[in-house]
């Protein structure tokens, strides 16, 4: 076996450059192509932000105090900027449009307790959108119409009562219901003449049919795994029944769709396999992907396009550095940088992110990323790092949290474990049943490769998540003691039984599929108190911090503090951080340093690696 390497460290990166506000971000263009919108901040708080081109008459247009906007986009044909924002993280998002001009905002959906979706913006319809609230019921969300111009919102189509979403024509109007069964599976009700809905497709609980809008010959583009593995993005005739194979992998599932905004052809389709790879590309844009590709060697990301069509922006994310937007002229084919996210980070030394897969014990092929600290040779401390979702992959990419981790003297293990999305359906259906079974498996076996192949120190192994990430830190301290040497875990469920049970009432036409995919409270109660970690609490020996949003409505905190008052009756040491103003994660700046802050020192102790000092 290796023997633990002595790192060659480089410089300490600061909390504040990794989990701080970006300098800037997010740019899109005005639909006239005169001016860029982007998110900054504003008193510390991100904001949006306009400007002209040349960098000119750069102001906030936005005021929010306390919580950040994350995104935003211009109003079709106009000067309006539309934004989402909630109260304290409870997700009961409203929509807000801000006129550029007089900088007057104005709450498009102003229901109390409700939240309200972007359904549907159309460039050939720029005075209106649809969205989507559960103001009627909190379980069902009806779709509205929002007149831009004198704010008034009139119900367009009222859930029946089944309908998870909705999508729509080239004419705004609403045309298919995606409905989620009893047994779980998925039918797509096509909208009649007289208003009335009327069965499209069907696919059964183990299968994917999404639909994703309408070509320009009036087509619908749906993504399924049906008679396949792997989904595949089609076109559906309405009139004929047919279908057309658009794009497919036997492996890896569509993951992506450009469409022209204005024609709505198809111009490229993604599919995330180690990276995000574009094909089927349009001859309308071919030469543009290829002056992209000469830009860097980061994964491009299409943000925005002007009204003509001839000017864009394009976001560039590597693995090892800040992410990167540019102004792409089509004319000249020529990309100009517009700026870099946190342009602090260039100065440092940040890990590149190695694509990796092991076998698990019954042979199912995991795919995943390793991420060393630099210049690290021989076994490393290692942190299994777990996504949420579970429904969900890891990505190659920039990530805060992974450089963080590598530049403090950690190997970083990230793995799409069965379950994950994005690598088939065989793959995600695996997942079926295996909380706390074979998925906890696939990261134990993680694990074990990691150390077979001499990247870590089997004395030093650290498991952290969030969400599901955060269920795998309790499952993993809980179910197999020794297993790690100490475990953190974010907004984790701690009982599957009361997890199901207080989902928010907007997930109720998905509970069929979490009963598939959990279990059913009803029928399997034992079967899920057995995989729920709070009962076990009491053979957690490995450090353990819990951190929770007071306002989580996805995992609620009695999660938290029920695990955390079960282990402290049985005189357990833990470590629990609460956070009266978030929800399902960490959106402020100064909760994320206060966090980072305890999670830093945390990992110091139990694992060895570096530690900034704690302000």
């Amino acid at each position: 076996m290796s023997t633990p390497s002595t790192p060659t460290y480089v410089a300490l990166i600061p909390r504040s450059i990794l989990f701080g506000n970006p300098e800037q971000t997010g740019a899109r263009i005005s639909p006239d192509g005169q001016m860029l919108g982007y998110l900054a901040p504003h008193d510390g708080v991100l904001n949006v932000w306009v400007r002209n081109l040349d960098g000119s008459n750069a102001r906030p247009i936005t005021h929010d105090t306390t919580r950040p906007i994350r995104s935003f986009f211009w109003q079709p044909g106009g000067r309006g900027i539309i934004h989402l924002q909630d109260q304290g993280g409870d997700e009961n998002f409203h929509v807000y449009l801000t006129d550029v001009t007089s900088g007057i905002t104005r709450n498009l959906t102003p229901f109390a307790g409700a939240r309200a979706d972007i359904l549907a913006v159309e460039r050939n319809f720029p005075d209106e959108m649809l969205v989507s609230i559960n103001a009627r019921d909190p379980q069902y969300f009806d779709v509205h119409r929002i007149d831009f111009r004198t704010g008034d919102i009139t119900l367009d189509v009222e859930n029946p009562g089944d309908v998870a979403g909705w999508t729509t024509d080239n004419q705004l109007q609403v045309q298919v219901a995606h409905v989620i069964r009893p047994d779980g599976g998925t039918t797509l009700r096509l909208r009649q003449p007289d208003k009335s809905w009327a069965t499209l497709l069907e696919a059964e609980p183990e299968d994917v049919l999404d639909a994703h809008g309408f070509d320009q010959t009036g087509r619908l583009l749906i993504v399924s795994s049906v008679e396949v593995n792997a989904a595949r993005l089609l076109a559906y005739n309405l009139e004929s029944k047919s279908f057309e194979v658009i794009a497919e992998d036997p492996h890896y599932d569509v993951s992506g769709v450009i469409t022209n905004p204005k024609t709505h052809e198809i111009e490229a389709v993604c599919f995330e396999r180690e990276r995000s790879t574009w094909s089927h590309i349009a001859p309308a844009i071919a030469q543009d992907v290829e002056a992209l590709s000469k830009v860097s060697h980061g994964d491009w990301q299409l943000v925005s396009r002007d009204l003509a069509d001839t000017t864009w922006t394009v976001q560039f994310v590597v693995d090892n550095g800040p992410s990167t937007f540019y102004l792409y002229d089509r004319k000249r084919r020529d990309a100009s940088l517009l700026f870099t996210t946190q342009p602090a980070l260039e100065p440092y030394t940040l890990a590149e992110m190695q694509p990796i897969s092991y076998p698990a014990r019954d042979g199912l092929t995991i795919h995943g990323y390793l991420t060393l600290p630099p210049h690290s040779h021989g076994p490393v401390p290692l942190i299994l790092l777990v996504h949420g979702g579970p429904w969900a992959r890891d990505s190659w990419g920039y990530r805060p949290d992974t450089q963080w981790l590598a530049n403090r003297g950690y190997g970083v293990l990230q793995v799409n474990f069965r379950g994950s999305t994005g690598y088939g359906k065989a793959h995600l259906n695996a997942g079926d049943r295996e909380w706390a079974g074979k998925m906890h498996d696939d990261l134990l076996d993680a694990k074990a490769w990691a150390i077979e192949a001499g990247y870590a120190d089997p004395q030093r192994c650290a498991i952290y998540g969030g969400s599901y990430g955060g269920y795998a830190v309790l499952v993993a301290l809980a179910f197999t003691p020794t297993a790690f040497a100490c475990g953190v875990d974010i907004v984790g469920p701690s009982s599957l039984l009361t997890l199901i049970n207080s989902i928010p009432p907007y997930w109720a036409p998905a509970l069929a599929q979490f009963k598939r995919r959990l279990g059913d409270p009803a029928v399997d109660e034992q079967f899920l108190r057995d995989r729920s970690p709070l009962y076990a609490a009491d053979a957690i020996v490995a450090p353990l911090l819990i951190a929770q949003g007071a306002n989580d409505p996805r995992v609620k905190i009695t999660e938290s503090d029920q695990i955390v008052k079960a282990m402290r009756d049985n005189g357990k040491p833990v470590e629990y951080l609460v956070f009266e103003d978030e929800g399902h994660g960490f959106a402020r700046p100064e909760n994320r340093m206060r966090f980072y802050a305890a999670a830093e020192a945390f990992f110091a102790t139990h694992l060895g690696g570096r530690a900034e000092p704690q302000s």
